[in-house]
């Protein structure tokens, strides 16, 4: 089996404004996202989008979900929409803006920002979560309960539309 993986055709090495949250004039569609190669032992998947650059002392959560059944190897572009037929693939909870699913990049003014979109492999079928537990308590719970990752990370920056 190769190395597990996820890929982005709508992100090459930048967010382009489409993915881009409203405040900073984007329409918030989230990236397609395809994966690969997962481990055997893998009961579920999450996916989680973190700015660590963000001014802040804990980063910026821009996207979690979890309890992706295994079988599940891709997410169509705007799936972190509520209003999409793909938002329940999993489940979506909140992120640092406050907001149940997709937040896109909106860094202050200055330098590009790193997001760092990763889909963990999970040894435990699922969380027993609310949407809107904390973004931060909800990471360190995949943390303890992940097999393996793999990461995409694309940059933005204020300009760029």
């Amino acid at each position: 089996m190769g190395q597990f993986f996820i890929i982005s055709p709508d992100i090459d090495e930048k967010f382009h404004l489409p993915q881009v949250y409203p405040l900073c004039g984007g329409e918030n569609i989230s990236p397609m996202l395809e994966w690969g190669n997962i481990p055997q032992e893998t009961k579920s998947l999450a996916i989680t989008m973190f700015d660590p650059d963000a001014p802040t002392d804990h980063g910026w959560w821009h996207w979690m979900i979890v309890n992706i059944p295994t079988n599940i190897k891709k997410l169509p572009r705007n799936a972190g929409n509520p209003t999409s037929e793909f938002f329940d693939i999993g489940i979506q909870t909140m992120n640092d803006y406050g907001e149940i699913g997709y937040g896109g990049p909106c860094p202050p003014p200055g330098p590009a920002h790193r997001y760092i979109i990763t889909v963990y492999a999970l040894k435990i079928p699922g969380f027993n979560v609310n949407r809107e537990i904390n973004p931060q308590i909800l990471n360190e719970n995949i943390q303890k309960y992940a097999i393996d990752s793999a990461s995409i990370v694309g940059l933005y920056k204020r300009g760029w539309e």
